[in-house]
């Protein structure tokens, strides 16, 4: 079949149906095409758009420097003027240096959710304070610098959430309190301390013995003027303890000391080997610290501060016989005292020796006096006891005694006891709890007798008991009764 078409007014042609069909194909096959052309623009401005935004989360906050080394990412904002940690900051951030800025404080979103971030340095801004948390999304960070800023206490949540954490420095703050649990994340992994410069006088001892893989501590120019023993026996990889330049007149012997090679500096030094530095401390040079003498150290630092004729020498120009101590000497003790039971009563023992002596006391029957709620003992060699019993009576001992010996003393203590007082306190029937307060007056055949007796319990309720007794004029110089009573539930005592 024949088709007509007339043509821009010329003669008409006639088309057959096979070519009237084929561009009937044509024209769908283009506007099919059209429409695949559409869709892939449609894609193609998405695709833009995305990395457009990606662009835009992977830019540097302003003024900083950015490098994008894959896989890591690092940031550094140096001597830029920052007043607190930029927002923008990528998340991705390996490593983040903002060190010589003006931030003031570190809050908990300013490092949320940077679980890549391995070095973060804050030195040299004006931080005096971090919130609790602040670095709890840090769990991969394995160094955090937080020196030269204005810190005054670390408490338990500072640090929390830093389990992998291995260099720890917080140096020229001024720190003067660390709670004993803020290491507790890192205790395992922590090789590098770093708390010199500070104002702290007491440090979490018991902490810094359990840092089993520390290699290096830093406890220098500070206020410390006290070491326990044998805290550091179990840091068995510590190859440097720097506490120059503190308030230390004595150091314990530590059995770490004596097992591995230890030296003055640590140049030169061998790997295996341990670097002591306790210069600069007012070192009292006695036999106490024979110990640090005996170190076969070359260049060590450390002189002593007394006594008067080796002030200012070094250890390694002193002879060993010069450390010597002076065994203890009481120099006074209390007369002998008379008291009447239940009265208090203070026992002094003053001693004197190189180094000052431990005073501890003896009772009568031969044992240790214990501090408790009747019986007080103090470091100046005093003794209170604050209720005398009868049994107390007899010579108490005081014992003073330090490295180069002991010396004793003899207290004899005179306990009075109540003449012809019949305390006859017990009662037919045991007061029952819950019992009400109404008074129970005394049965007959109890009044009969109230005479006979001199200290009675008259009448008596759940919480209470009228107690009588009559006077006693002819027993003289006696102006004081006492009332001693005890609960149901135990046998203590209790004086009035």
């Amino acid at each position: 079949m024949l088709k007509s078409v007339q043509t821009d007014g010329r003669q008409p042609f006639e088309l057959s149906n096979e070519l009237s069909t084929e561009l009937s194909n044509e024209l769908s096959n283009a506007l099919v095409l059209g429409k695949v052309l559409h869709l892939t623009m449609e894609r193609l401005a998405i695709c833009l758009l995305m990395i457009s935004t990606s662009l835009k989360a992977m830019m540097c906050p302003k003024r900083c420097s950015c490098q994008n080394v894959s896989p890591s990412f690092t940031i550094l904002c140096t001597k830029t003027g920052l007043l607190f940690v930029p927002p923008t900051i990528d998340r991705r951030t390996a490593e983040l240096r903002l060190m010589d800025n003006f931030i003031t404080t570190i809050r908990r979103k300013d490092f949320a959710n940077m679980t890549e971030l391995i070095h973060l340095t804050l030195t040299r801004n004006t931080i005096s304070q971090v919130m609790p948390y602040a670095f709890l999304d840090l769990k991969g960070l394995h160094a955090l610098q937080l020196d030269s800023n204005r810190l005054t206490f670390v408490s338990e949540e500072h640090f929390k959430g830093l389990f992998n954490l291995r260099h720890l420095i917080l140096n020229n703050n001024q720190l003067s309190y660390i709670a004993p649990g803020s290491f507790e994340d890192f205790i395992d992994t922590l090789e590098d301390l770093d708390l010199s410069y500070n104002n702290l006088v007491n440090i979490p001892w018991e902490t810094i013995g359990r840092l089993s893989s520390v290699n290096n501590v830093a406890l220098d120019h500070n206020l410390i003027d006290y070491v326990p023993e044998g805290i550091f026996s179990n840091l068995h990889k510590l190859a440097r303890l720097d506490m120059t330049s503190n308030k230390l007149k004595k150091i314990p012997p530590d059995p770490l000391f004596s097992r591995i090679p230890v030296y003055a500096k640590s140049k030169g030094s061998p790997i295996t080997s341990l670097v002591l530095s306790f210069g600069g401390n007012p070192l009292h040079c006695n036999c106490e610290l024979m110990w640090l003498r005996r170190l076969t150290r070359e260049d060590d630092l450390e002189t002593c501060a007394s006594p008067l004729e080796l002030m200012g020498k070094y250890f390694w120009s002193i002879k060993e016989e010069e450390f010597v101590c002076e065994s203890p000497m009481i120099t006074h003790r209390t007369p002998k005292q008379i008291v009447m039971e239940g009265q208090n009563v203070s026992l002094k023992c003053k001693a004197v020796g190189d180094p000052d002596p431990y005073v501890r006391w003896i009772s009568p029957d031969g044992k240790l006096v214990p501090n408790s709620t009747r019986t007080m003992s103090y470091e100046n060699g005093t003794l209170d006891i604050l209720t005398t019993l009868f049994s107390d009576r007899g010579n108490f001992t005081c014992i003073a005694s330090n490295p180069a010996g002991e010396s004793t003393a003899t207290v004899e203590l005179i306990v009075n006891p109540f003449p012809n007082l019949a305390n006859s306190t017990n009662c037919d029937k045991e007061a029952e709890s819950g019992l009400s307060d109404i008074l129970t007056p005394a049965k007959s055949n109890e009044t009969k007798t109230l005479h006979d007796k001199k200290v009675v319990v008259a009448e008596l309720t759940s919480s209470s008991a009228l107690i009588q007794w009559f006077p006693q004029s002819h027993i003289p110089r006696i102006r004081m009764y006492q009332v001693q009573y005890n609960s149901s539930s135990d046998d203590i005592l209790i004086y009035r």
